[in-house]
């Protein structure tokens, strides 16, 4: 009978298991051994953690009367290989997973025995059940990546963003499938997100209005102003700067930790990267370039004579601005919206957070990181990729790649 014949309820099935140091040769070494007595490998799972392996491999069961046989010769073979082996009977393959799969991954820093005792309690709590679990970095954090079925995508994500911000660690939960590793557009906010600054604060600091600057911004923040009213009254105080200001600026500007990181790898997997910004053309052109973008929009600041005139000109890149540009960059680059990523930190990324398949909250404030799907709260903005499921390993061998 072949292994594609089993069911789960009613044919005889043996679970090898072989655990110990880890070496070359120990799989093709099972294997050879139990190819002796026909038997068909029906599933394979192998984990090697710290130089020890655990090698589990469930097979049909040999023809009669040839069982008794088969375990002495693996354990004898085991012996050899200085490792221990475990045989169990059984019937049939694993139980079927439950319906409703999710990927959930867990970023710490550190990540503790406590939040990921927490994280797979409240998974259970919920209905779900953890198959698998995989480390998927151990730097600059550690992530890890469970596999849950028997529980719906969004109440397991409700539950768990929760928990994770009680615990002090990052979760994501999206829905598993083979949409995981398709192809996928990237949209980010600039300020506080790819770089570290404000731009319209790096221009004020040249103009010598930085107070004023703050106080308009702090206004914006209680509400007494909407963001374009804020955009006009800060843009107002740069009136007169010279035009030459524009590059001291984009000099000024620094990345995030992560960021050439991120983009870098997203663009080798084949993905589409794009920012918004309720910032300046002059500065996210000039970052388009360097990074490489796909897209970039922002507010323009009007230049006449050389100066600054204290406006700005075309289309405002405001919050319902943003949301607006995501949807025109996705068709642009033939992405479904539900394959899109949106990653912002401020309340004007909200309809964008909203809007895109995946929301990323990244350093944000407590408003939007309870309003977007995901919250990353430590300071490097590659770690996003292990949302995508991108480990550590695969970005460190791209960058060992050769053009």
């Amino acid at each position: 009978m072949n292994a594609s014949q089993i069911t789960s309820s009613d044919v005889p099935t043996l679970l090898v298991k072989i655990f110990g140091k880890d070496r070359p040769g120990i799989t093709a070494g099972l294997f050879d051994t139990l190819a002796a007595y026909s038997v068909d490998v029906v599933d394979i799972e192998q984990v090697v953690t710290r130089g020890r392996m655990v090698l589990c491999a469930l097979v049909t069961e040999p023809p009669q009367g040839m069982e008794g046989e088969l375990r002495k010769t693996v354990h004898s073979w085991a012996e050899s290989m200085k490792m221990q082996a475990e045989i169990i009977s059984g019937i049939g393959d694993n139980r079927p997973r439950g319906l409703g799969r999710s990927l959930v991954t867990v970023l710490g820093h550190p990540l503790t025995a406590e939040a990921t005792a927490a994280v797979a309690a409240r998974i259970t709590k919920v209905g779900g059940n953890i198959d698998r679990i995989f480390r998927l970095a151990k730097y600059p954090v550690t992530a890890v990546e469970f596999a849950v079925s028997g529980v719906e995508t969004e109440p397991l994500r409700t539950a768990l963003v929760t928990e994770a911000a009680a615990l002090g660690v990052d979760v994501a939960v999206v829905a598993a499938g083979l949409h995981r590793r398709a192809q996928r557009l990237i949209v980010m906010d600039v300020d506080s997100t790819l770089i570290q600054d404000e731009v319209i604060e790096l221009f004020a600091a040249h103009a010598g209005c930085e107070d004023k600057v703050a106080e308009v911004t702090a206004a914006a923040m209680r509400g007494e102003l909407d963001f374009e009213q804020s955009l006009h009254a800060r843009v107002a105080l740069l009136e007169g700067l010279d035009a030459s200001v524009v590059e001291k600026v984009r000099a000024e500007v620094r990345l995030t930790p992560g960021a050439r990181t991120l983009i870098r790898t997203l663009k080798r997997l084949g993905y589409q990267v794009g920012v918004v910004s309720g910032g300046f053309t002059q500065v996210t052109d000039d970052l388009k370039g360097r990074l490489g973008l796909d897209f970039a929009q922002a507010n323009t600041l009007e230049i006449v004579d050389g100066k600054l005139t204290g406006r700005v000109t075309g289309e405002i890149v405001d919050r319902a601005g943003k949301a607006r540009l995501l949807r025109r960059f996705a068709a642009e680059a033939g992405v479904p919206l539900s394959q899109t990523v949106a990653i912002g930190d401020g309340a004007n990324d909200l309809d964008m957070l909203n809007a895109a398949g995946l929301g990323v909250a990244f350093n944000a404030k407590p408003v939007v990181r309870q309003a977007a799907h995901t919250a990353v709260n430590v300071p490097f903005l590659d770690t996003v990729l292990y949302l995508l499921g991108v480990t550590r390993e695969e970005v460190e061998a791209a960058d060992t790649h050769v053009e």
